[in-house]
């Protein structure tokens, strides 16, 4: 049967200034691991550490620019474009420009804290 989600549910994030991380499906929301579906709004000037996750993502940009650093240069996403990045690829993400910016990642299995593995964690 279909299964109704009323309302994501805003997580915590990291990188500076703090980002808007609503989880409709995950780990947090609905208590899955197999895949997560999450919106971010970005203010300008946003950054996060850089990661090698153990999950597949593909990030697709509904406004503004995702700057996606990665082992063999950058990339800018725009809006109406994505990226996909594979397990074990290291990508910083940052929104290092003037405008806010929205887009929906989806992790394949879900984004966890303990699969992420941030520079910072290192």
């Amino acid at each position: 049967m279909p299964q109704l989600i009323d309302a994501p549910t805003t997580v915590a994030c990291v990188g500076s200034p703090p980002k808007t991380i609503e989880e409709f499906v995950g780990h947090v929301n609905t208590k899955s691991s197999e895949i997560s579906v999450a919106k971010m709004i970005s203010p300008p000037g946003w950054s996060e550490p850089g990661q090698t996750p153990e999950f597949l993502e593909i990030s697709v940009v509904i406004r503004g620019k995702l700057h996606v650093e990665h082992a063999d240069g950058s990339l800018r996403v725009g809006a109406g474009q994505a990226v996909i990045t594979r397990p074990g690829e290291w990508v910083r993400y940052s929104t290092p420009g003037g405008e806010e910016t929205e887009y929906v990642a989806i992790c394949l299995p879900a984004f966890s804290p303990n699969t992420v593995h941030r520079d910072s964690d290192l």
